[in-house]
């Protein structure tokens, strides 16, 4: 008795949903506006830069020398 009365109520609903005048369209008013861009670009080269360098791979010079151990930094066996 509750699934009939279920069923009935959905396609009731359903009914009054679809019966509903939608053709209602609000028109809304658009405005256009113009936009400029005025980008300056400002190149300044400072020529008292000092240069770094960046090692990438592991087997680098520097790497190499900063990494060093010595025979005591080994572990020893007791």
């Amino acid at each position: 008795m509750k699934t009939i009365l279920t069923i009935i109520a959905v396609t009731f609903f359903g009914t009054m949903a679809m019966a509903q005048d939608i053709s209602k369209e609000v028109k809304v008013e658009t405005k256009s506006v113009d936009v400029e861009l005025n980008v300056a670009i400002q190149n300044e080269i400072k020529k008292d830069r000092k240069m770094t360098r960046l090692y990438k791979f592991k087997n680098s010079r520097v790497k190499k020398e900063l990494s060093f151990s010595t025979k005591r930094n080994k572990a020893k066996l007791a």
